[in-house]
């Protein structure tokens, strides 16, 4: 008798009765076309309007406090637009990341009908999701935040008050990117005009008083410095996530589980829309209709039919393992 790993018995059958579908309700109505998708999360909305917040702050003091007082009018206009080129896309980016669907699957279609319409066949299994009461794809996982299973989920980010998935990796990308940039630039102006103001009278660097100055120079640095390794290690971290083809859960998981990898350079494809052009780094440009899924990709492959047929365990051992794929994994 062969024997299978046991991450195989969590909800795993080819028969709907296993499954329990009478207590699933009809799945909804899909939502129409250019719906708005948005997390009612209390400590995401704040941390989303923070994260807005601070950008201005800086936007508010590199202006302001820096530029706009200079006399050197070349440097204000340059300094000026790449600054406010940046904040924006940054702004942008972090739009899209958070009112993208991130890729949830249907909620609520773990009923007999769909999964007997998938016709199963022998070796052929399918996972449900007890939380939400949906048929999982492969690499989806439920957020107990966003009450949905995502499509190859990365984690449930605060900041942009959504997961991070399938649809929206490619904008969560970019805001890290651009907020990095923004914080590196603002950082490299503060030390300029730090040694401007010691060169010159502090009351002729800045149209604030020389305390207010400081203070706001000061807490404009704190920032940029927080926000730039936190953005930084993100970025690096989510770039190295798209190039070996897996999400944090799954490193966080750690499944030894075989799955056919797509390529490097495939991978950063697929999330970026295509070959390489301006539009990767263009937060407006994406795939904003993506393909819905086919009946097989509700479908796992097993080993051989005698594996499917030791996965029928009880409902008991099934409660056990049933919340081993409802992880949330946030950036705090």
């Amino acid at each position: 008798m062969m024997l299978i790993p046991a991450h195989h018995f969590r909800d795993i059958e080819r028969k709907p009765e296993y499954l329990q579908p009478e207590k699933c309700v009809p799945p909804p109505h899909p939502s129409p076309v250019g719906t708005m998708w948005f997390i009612r999360d209390g400590c995401g909305i704040a941390c989303a309007v923070v994260t807005w917040f601070l950008v201005l702050y800086a936007e508010f003091v590199v202006l302001f406090v820096m530029l706009i007082p200079s006399r050197d009018y070349v440097y204000s206009i340059i300094n000026g637009i790449m600054f406010n080129l940046l904040a924006f896309l940054a702004l942008a980016s972090h739009c899209r990341a958070m009112l993208t669907d991130p890729g949830a699957v249907p909620k609520g279609n773990a009923t007999k009908e769909f999964i007997e319409s998938l016709q199963l066949k022998p070796g052929q299994v399918v996972y449900k999701c007890p939380k939400c009461c949906s048929i999982k794809p492969d690499r989806a996982h439920h957020c107990s935040v966003c009450k949905r299973c995502i499509r190859k989920m990365d984690h449930h980010c605060p900041w942009v008050n959504n997961c991070v998935g399938e649809n929206n990796q490619k904008y969560f990308v970019l805001f890290t990117m651009y907020i990095a940039l923004i914080s590196l630039h603002a950082l490299i102006m503060v030390g300029f005009h730090f040694l401007h103001c010691f060169e010159e009278d502090w009351t002729k660097c800045s149209s604030f008083s020389p305390p207010t100055t400081v203070i706001l120079l000061i807490l404009l640095c704190f920032e940029g410095l927080l926000f730039l390794i936190f953005t930084s290690v993100m970025f690096g971290t989510q770039v190295h996530s798209i190039c070996t083809d897996e999400t944090g859960i799954e490193r966080l998981k750690r499944k030894h589980q075989p799955r056919e990898r797509t390529g490097s350079w495939k991978s950063v494809k697929e999330t970026f829309g295509g070959d390489f052009s301006l539009n990767w780094f263009n937060p407006f440009s994406g795939l904003r209709h993506p393909k819905p899924l086919s009946d097989s990709d509700w479908v796992r492959q097993v080993a051989s039919l005698s594996d499917t047929e030791n996965t029928e365990t009880t409902e008991e051992q099934s409660e056990q393992r049933k919340d081993e794929d409802s992880v949330e994994v946030t950036d705090e």
